[in-house]
């Protein structure tokens, strides 16, 4: 029995139909129970942040997907570090076998960001005596279509990244790859067990090509706006954002710039056994999510 968390995010949903696809055994834990019910699966409810909620949630179940958390840290502390903790733990004691953890590409100790809380997570799972599988994505496509990815008021694409190659990925794969792990379909020798994957779409692109690729679905222009990583902070700082938040994001940018972000991986072929999705291709799978998301996002503007 697999427990999904995470259920209802970018990534659970898709992975919840995968599931559903392959007629695996699964459940997803929820805290709203009528967002649950909408998944059509079986739910149990609980939350990362009452510890006492997980170990029912645990109950019979052998394979945890880790996904949640990511909120803003408060008082310098990342509370996805303290819940994704309390839940390893109660898998640990429910006797769970094999945790995939979905991580953040480019975690490391000291990490801006969730970089460094994904680090500390990842090293808490690996001395946990639990078999366990990272998955360090690339940027989510879903981004542009939730409201992640800056837009300016007039819609304009903000690229804080000096015109640098982006690698984005569309949650759809990174979903896949964690059904794999999970089911152990088409792998071989370990499946996986002890092995972090760095996971990519199949190419790089500058903000300027993906707003070409945005105008074309929306029929209408979407300029890129460059900015500097210290005006991407004052922006960053102008949406209401801690002043911590922002000096992070331009630090990040700052390497993005230098190209850390640009160099593919055959993860998602190796355990998918096909090539990802292109941004093309999760456009036209979500054309009306995102003309939906950018008009509210741009006030209609055309």
């Amino acid at each position: 029995m697999i427990l999904v968390t995470g259920a209802t995010g970018s990534i659970g949903t898709h992975l919840v139909r995968l599931l559903q696809e392959r007629g695996v055994a699964f459940k997803a834990l929820v805290r709203d129970e009528g967002k649950g019910r909408a998944l059509g699966c079986d739910v149990v409810t609980g939350d990362f942040d009452d510890p006492g909620s997980l170990a029912p949630a645990m109950a019979g179940v052998d394979r945890l997907f880790l996904n949640a958390g990511g909120a803003q840290p408060v008082d310098g502390e990342q509370p996805m570090v303290r819940q994704q903790k309390a839940a390893i733990d109660a898998a640990r004691a429910a006797g769970v076998s094999r945790v995939v953890k979905v991580s953040v590409w480019g975690a490391h100790r000291g990490g801006r960001l969730a970089e460094g809380a994904h680090w500390e997570i990842e090293e808490y799972l690996k001395a946990s005596g639990l078999g366990w599988s990272m998955l360090r994505p690339s940027g989510f496509m879903q981004n542009f279509i939730t409201g992640t990815a800056p837009f300016t008021a007039e819609g304009k694409l903000l690229d804080g990244y000096g015109g640098a190659p982006v690698l984005y990925i569309d949650c759809h794969d990174i979903a896949a790859c964690a059904a794999a792990l999970l089911t152990g379909s088409g792998l071989t020798g370990s499946g996986g067990l002890g092995e972090t994957y760095e996971l990519t779409g199949p190419r790089a692109l500058t903000h300027a090509e993906i707003a070409r690729e945005l105008s074309a679905v929306l029929g209408r222009t979407v300029e890129p706006a460059e900015l500097s990583p210290d005006e991407l902070a004052a922006w960053a700082r102008d949406q209401g954002l801690p002043a911590r938040f922002a000096e992070d994001l331009a630090e990040l940018s700052r390497k993005v710039a230098s190209g850390s972000l640009a160099t593919t991986t055959t993860a998602v072929r190796d355990l998918t056994g096909r090539e990802p999705r292109t941004f093309g291709d999760f456009l036209a799978a979500n054309a009306e999510a995102l003309r939906a998301g950018l008009t509210s996002v741009a006030g209609g503007a055309a």
